[in-house]
C-alpha cells in the first residue's frame, strides 16, 4: 500500500492523490479555487448525505494542503470576507425583560429555526452572552431560538458530530470503517444558552427536551436525512451537566483535553464530559449496521 501523506476528515491521501490534485490545479488554474474544489468532488464522487457535493470540505482540504506545502493554489478571485472580525455592536430589536419563577408559571416555550433576521439575532446573542462566543458553523447545522410570550429566552446550536471521540465510539460499538459512513447520523449540541436575565426553574431541561423532540424531523426537512443520536461536551470546570442529566442525557466518559485546529490537534487541558441522547430507539442498529450504497 502507498504511504499516507495527508489525512483530512478520515480521508487518507497518498502521493498519487496529491499528484491528481496538483494536475487538477494546473488544468483549471485560471478558473479559480471553487471550480477546482468542485472538480475534486466530482472526481471522487465526494457527497454529503443529502446528495450534494462536499464543496466546502474540498475547499478547506485545498487550503490545508497548501498550508502543508503540498500544493500551490491560484490567487483568490475575490477578497475573503472575514466574518470573525464582526463585533455585533449594533443591537438588534428584540424583547428584553427579566423573567423568573417556575417554568410552569409561564406560557409554554416555543422553538423557532433561526433564519434571516432571526439568524442575525442568534449570532448577536451568542457573541455577547455565551462564554465561548458565536461558533463558526459549517456543513450541516441548525440554529434555534426559544421564545416565551414572544420574548427570546434561549438559543441552541446543532452541528455535525465530532470525528475523534473514543469513549463515544466505544459506547456505540463503532469500527473506523463503519464510523466513516454513519457519522452524519449524529448531531452535536455545540451551543446552549439561557439568556442571563432569564432565571426560571427547570427551563434548561424543558428547552432541551423540546428541542430534542423535533430535532430528527427538522434535520430531515433541511438536509434530507434524519439524525438518531445527539452528543454534547460539558466543560466540567464550569458546569455540572445538571440540565443534560435532567433531560435524560447519559455521560459516557471524558475528553482528553484536546481540540482540533485546522488539520491537527492541540492540547488545551480542558477536560469535558461526553453526553449522549438517543433520538431513535433503534439508534445503535442505525449507527453500526454496514453502510448501504447511497
Amino acid at each position: 500500500m502507498e504511504p499516507i501523506l495527508f489525512r483530512y476528515r478520515a480521508r487518507d491521501l497518498t502521493a498519487k492523490d496529491i499528484a491528481h490534485i496538483q494536475a487538477a490545479i494546473a488544468l483549471h488554474y485560471a478558473r479559480g479555487r471553487s471550480f477546482i474544489a468542485r472538480t475534486l468532488c466530482e472526481r471522487w464522487d465526494w457527497r454529503q448525505p443529502n446528495g450534494g457535493y462536499k464543496e466546502f470540505a474540498a475547499r478547506d482540504l485545498l487550503l490545508r494542503l497548501e498550508e502543508a506545502g503540498l500544493i500551490e493554489l491560484p490567487p483568490r478571485q475575490r477578497v475573503k470576507s472575514n466574518v470573525s472580525n464582526q463585533t455585533y455592536a449594533q443591537t438588534p430589536l428584540y424583547k428584553h425583560q427579566p423573567l423568573s419563577g417556575a417554568v410552569g408559571e409561564h406560557a409554554a416555550p416555543v422553538i423557532e429555526q433561526a433564519q434571516g433576521a432571526h439568524s442575525e439575532l442568534w449570532d448577536y446573542l451568542l457573541h455577547h452572552y455565551h462564554y465561548l462566543g458565536r461558533p463558526k458553523l459549517v456543513g450541516e447545522h441548525l440554529k434555534q431560538l426559544v421564545f416565551i410570550d414572544g420574548q427570546v429566552v434561549a438559543c441552541l446550536g446543532w452541528a455535525s458530530a465530532a470525528w475523534k471521540i473514543a469513549p463515544r465510539d466505544r459506547h456505540i460499538g463503532w469500527t473506523q470503517e463503519v464510523k466513516r459512513t454513519r457519522l452524519h447520523l449524529i448531531t452535536n449540541n455545540v451551543r446552549f444558552l439561557i439568556l442571563p436575565w432569564v432565571r426560571m426553574e427547570h427551563l434548561a431541561s424543558k428547552v432541551l427536551a423540546l428541542s430534542l423532540r423535533g430535532l430528527a424531523l427538522c434535520w430531515e426537512q433541511r438536509y434530507g436525512h434524519r439524525v438518531c443520536l445527539a452528543e454534547t461536551f460539558v466543560d466540567q470546570s464550569r458546569f455540572a451537566g445538571t440540565c443534560y442529566r435532567a433531560a435524560n442525557w447519559v455521560c459516557v466518559g471524558e475528553t482528553q483535553g484536546h481540540a482540533k485546529r485546522g488539520n491537527t490537534y492541540h492540547r488545551h487541558g480542558v477536560v469535558k464530559g461526553i453526553y449522549l441522547y438517543p433520538l431513535d430507539r433503534h439508534w445503535r442498529e442505525l449507527l453500526t449496521r454496514e453502510a448501504m450504497t447511497r
